[in-house]
């Protein structure tokens, strides 16, 4: 696969290695892990958003409803060498700090090398706070 300049700036040989959980149903409990190794952490949390759902949108293997999905929202799910949450999907606590504002850096936001992210629709994660069942 052919990569633009500006993907190869965002993906570096330097960069860390980041799961990204493609969230389709907090209810169904349907999400995809996606891996991506050599992202520079020093890019907007927005860049990071633009490339992963331009990736996914054109990635072999993922299924349709996955790739056309309106992801607009991140959120750190685990970061390396720290405990994991009990969720089976993504954590309803700690929302002020663990979902990744766009402007922010990588970096900063607490993004570190083999940190594990939520890739999701806000609305559907809201609407799944508020009642938090399962549907199977």
């Amino acid at each position: 696969m052919q990569r633009s300049y500006s993907e190869l700036i965002l993906m570096s040989a330097e960069g860390s290695t980041i799961t990204v959980r493609l969230v389709r149903s907090f209810e169904h409990r349907n999400f995809r892990p996606v891996v991506y190794h050599g992202v520079n952490l020093d890019q907007t949390v927005k860049q990071f958003i633009n490339f992963v759902r331009k990736d996914v949108s054109s990635r072999t293997g993922l299924p349709p409803p996955f790739k056309n999905y309106k992801y607009d929202t991140m959120k750190i799910i685990h970061q390396a060498h720290k405990s994991k949450t009990g969720e089976l999907v993504v954590s309803l606590e700690d929302d002020d700090k663990l979902i990744l504002k766009e402007d922010s850096v990588l970096k900063a936001a607490g993004v570190a090398n083999e940190t594990e992210l939520a890739f999701f629709c806000e609305e559907d994660y809201r609407n799944y706070k508020v009642n938090p069942v399962s549907a199977w």
